[in-house]
């Protein structure tokens, strides 16, 4: 029997350990090179001074995303979810207002319209309950034909199937704006933050975002969000574990230099002064980092999302007691529209009245999160990226946080400004790991960075060279990035499929 063709992944985000995971299934043999000591990219958790933290992305949901690539190994659902702990997280989120109010979102949606009722009345709670059922709507209309597909052309762009879903997405107003659209249900401007701030994800201002992005909405509140025990970065250790145990060579601490190519494919890949052979390549860095391993140099210029400032610091045990938080905490200013301006304008400015995040992974894991008397607390301030406003984060950074932890000390999180500073994470810092414009977000999802006009998952000219990651499409935030895995390991497949043909599966036993 042949040998199986050889897939090289480059990164071992949740994007490459997924594409990893799907191929291998396929009877591929898989090699991960990942530059870091550990897996799951900006999904980790990190040890501070003898304090665990999650330092990267905090909001998981949509769990199936994790276990669909795993099934595909061999692993039951089941199997994957008890290797994942995951408990929900409920609240899901606490928003508290300018003026005073507070709205915390039930894990269950079904409860949602009861706690907007109990904060800001029957009308609003009414309004809610048709808002969550639109929001349903949209996703089903939008999932599998514009975010879980390959597009080949044209063809695939006015097929049926896209023209169907397409005509449900116009019957459901999703081409206008997404404040509006929200508005067409609530009225009242808390409620409507509470489901449109989610466009900051995709890193574009709600005022001025289509409605197609109701659908990180539900996501996001409509379908409730789960916390691993242990961190996030359980997620990212449980699919290496699953690959390795299938026989995935994955290689830590290895960085690599160059992707090797002649007459239009693919040769190898260079990893630490050595060449590894490749039959398909798939690359999970930003784009600009790919056109440098390859070579060339990209002809369009990218827009790219606001950045953060994030502090991640100590409380003693028992300051928290009187907040009104939960483990994700959203403090609005009372500016927004203003708000959205200074992040995304040109040139950028930080907030003058700021909206912020606060994390705090001890209220759903405190055997992780709390450590001889002290609570890890995370604070995140969005920030204008670097392309938008080149601050010199180093040296503001500190006075910055600073601030930012007064003002939330003086909106009622009373002890917060005497945090325990042990990282400051800015824009500076993502730039140097290696992110574009310095933010961890990545491409903004602008009308023409969006869908089929994101940068694509194939790359021009090279034809077994493929992207994954929130660079290519479907896009920004965990969900995507899941999806991009699964869609660039489809397009492996297609393209190996007399290879592997040839090769034929491996047997179960041998994975």
């Amino acid at each position: 029997m042949a040998a199986p063709p050889h897939v090289v992944v480059i990164g071992a985000g949740l994007s490459g350990l997924a594409a990893a995971a799907r191929l291998r299934g396929r009877g591929c043999a898989v090699t991960v090179v990942e530059a870091a000591d550990t897996p799951g990219g900006l999904v980790r958790t990190e040890t501070l001074d003898g304090h665990r933290f999650d330092t990267g992305a905090t909001i998981l949901t949509m769990p199936e995303l994790i276990v669909d690539p795993l099934t595909e190994l061999g692993l039951t659902p089941a199997e994957v979810l008890d290797r994942l702990a995951l408990r929900p997280v409920d609240p899901g989120y606490v928003m508290n207002y300018a003026d005073g109010s507070a709205l915390a979102l039930p894990h269950d949606a079904a409860g949602i319209p009861d706690a907007v009722a109990e904060a800001f009345g029957p009308r609003a709670a009414r309004g809610t309950g048709d808002l969550l059922r639109w929001l349903r709507q949209v996703y089903d209309a939008e999932f599998d034909v514009f975010i879980d597909r390959n597009y080949g052309g044209l063809r695939d762009l006015t097929g049926r199937q896209t023209r169907r879903a397409a005509t449900e997405l116009v019957k459901l107003h999703t081409l206008g704006g997404l404040t509006g659209a929200v508005a067409r249900f609530v009225d009242d401007e808390r409620v409507q933050r509470a489901f449109t701030f989610q466009a900051l994800y995709a890193g574009v201002p709600p005022h001025r975002a289509r409605a197609i992005y109701a659908i990180i909405a539900d996501m996001d509140i409509g379908r409730g969000l789960s916390a691993p025990v242990g961190g996030m970065g359980r997620v990212g250790a449980v699919m290496a574990d699953a690959l390795v145990d299938a026989d995935t060579a994955i290689a830590y601490g290895s960085r690599a230099t160059a992707i090797v190519h002649d007459g239009g494919r693919v040769t190898g890949v260079v990893v630490d002064g050595d060449t590894l052979p490749a039959d398909a390549v798939i690359a999970t860095a930003e784009r600009d980092t790919v056109a440098a391993l390859v070579g060339r140099r990209p002809r369009r210029k990218l827009r790219y999302s606001p950045s953060a400032l994030v502090v991640h610091g100590l409380l003693p045990v028992g300051v928290t007691d009187d907040w009104s938080a939960g483990h994700h905490t959203l403090d609005f200013g009372a500016a927004w529209s203003q708000t959205f301006a200074e992040l995304t304008g040109r040139p950028g400015a930080p907030m003058s009245d700021g909206s912020f995040l606060l994390t705090r992974s001890a209220v759903s894991d405190p055997a992780t999160f709390v450590a001889d008397g002290l609570e890890s607390v995370s604070v995140l301030a969005p920030t204008p990226n670097l392309d938008s406003a080149p601050l010199d984060w180093d040296a503001i950074a500190e006075p910055y946080a600073a601030e930012v932890l007064a003002t939330l000390s003086a909106r009622g999180y009373r002890g917060l400004d005497r945090l325990q500073v042990l990282r400051i994470d800015h824009p500076k810092s993502w730039q140097r790991s290696g992110l574009p414009a310095g933010t961890p977000f990545s491409a903004a999802h602008t009308a023409t960075q969006t869908g089929p006009l994101r940068t694509r998952n194939t790359w021009p000219g090279l034809d077994n060279l493929f992207l994954a990651g929130s660079a290519t499409v479907p896009g920004v935030g965990i969900p995507p990035v899941l999806v991009s895995g699964g869609l660039a390991a489809d397009r492996v497949t297609a393209r190996l499929a007399e290879a592997l043909a040839t090769a034929g599966s491996l047997p179960r036993s041998a994975r």
